[in-house]
């Protein structure tokens, strides 16, 4: 049995693109791997948080996840900052970086554009989180990692310190691999299907949140960016917006982008659309209900509990290997 780990910063309700992409292959992968979930809280303070906005987020992100299916009885499921571990190893970790791999990082460079934008300060730990990425996975001996293309360069960095750090105190790290969905790994905006979706878009008709009332849902699907051809085929280079929808709507049916091109075929994008949007709604509705009857049972914090005990003793068996390793604190 493989272990596999990934996380999510609760910096807001879950796009579409995070359940098609991400969680919905994960419920799939706990059947048959070890699989370690994270509420990734202090990757989101690299960047300004509301402190009352971001523990609701917290909870609802956690709730969210069982809510999509994940199985609190098969897989681990837990905030990232009540391991400590997390950030003791962070440290060490950055102590073995250099300032020129991490200022190479894409994402750093996006970032902390948008971060001077907003007027806002670059802290150094927008800089240094690949460091605590690389620490979140190297604590639980993982053998994959599910990431989107954009988080390639992360799993680099990683996969580097693991080795740098092996080579120059002994075998202490598994050198993770990367698992990267073949279809839906990618799920682009609606409204400018050349970025991927994401949350913390300032424009909320880009991305379908899986806590949008369904009417919302209609609205933002019907007015997805599509193309002056009205005709539904799938051409991910050239017709994006429309092959973008295609995506969406293969993903959750399970139908094959062909079939639902030739169903569709000599129909024009209104039908399509208002058919995609129905497809959204009944597969968002049921997580939706089931998230709020989570939230108000009390029953994540069971979950966390003992998420957190049993992430905590996976992570302080490496750590304190790799503490001992380098010297830090008292031999007896």
């Amino acid at each position: 049995m493989k272990r596999i780990l990934s996380g999510i910063q609760p910096s807001g309700a879950l796009t579409i693109g995070n359940y098609l992409g991400a969680i919905k292959n994960f419920v799939k992968l706990q059947e048959e791997n070890e699989c370690v979930f994270m509420v990734v809280d202090m990757h989101a303070i690299t960047v300004p948080q509301d402190r009352l906005a971001l523990r609701k987020n917290i909870k609802e992100l956690a709730a969210l996840y069982v809510a999509c299916g994940i199985d609190p009885e098969k897989s681990i499921l837990f905030v990232q900052s009540e391991v400590p571990a997390h950030a003791e190893l962070s440290w060490i970790l950055t102590c073995n970086a250099s300032m020129g791999e991490l200022s190479r990082m894409t994402q750093f460079k996006d970032k902390s554009a948008k971060q001077e934008d907003k007027g806002g300060h670059i802290g150094v730990g927008l800089f240094s989180y690949p460091v605590l990425m690389a620490a979140d996975v190297l604590l639980y001996d993982v053998d994959f990692v599910p990431v989107g293309d954009d988080q390639k360069q992360h799993m680099e960095l990683t996969r580097d310190l693991a080795e740098r750090f092996n080579s120059k105190y002994g075998d202490t790290f598994k050198v993770p691999g990367v698992f990267i969905p073949e279809k839906g790994a990618r799920i682009m905006s609606l409204q400018d299907p050349t970025k991927k979706m994401s949350k913390s878009d300032d424009n909320t008709k880009n991305f379908v949140l899986l806590t949008d009332e369904p009417n919302v849902i209609r609205k933002k699907i019907k007015s997805a960016v599509t193309d002056s051809e009205a005709i539904i085929a799938y051409d991910p280079v050239n017709r994006k917006g429309i092959s973008n929808l295609l995506d969406i709507y293969s993903v959750i049916t399970g139908l094959t982008v062909e079939d639902i091109v030739a169903k569709y075929e000599g129909r024009g994008y209104g039908d399509f659309k208002s058919d995609l949007a129905e497809v959204v709604v009944a597969e968002l509705e049921p997580i939706q209900n089931r998230m709020k009857d989570i939230l108000a049972s009390g029953e994540i914090d069971d979950i966390l509990d003992r998420g957190r005990d049993a992430a905590a003793k996976l992570a302080m068996r490496r750590l304190s290997k790799v503490k001992h390793k380098v010297g830090l604190g008292r031999k007896k």
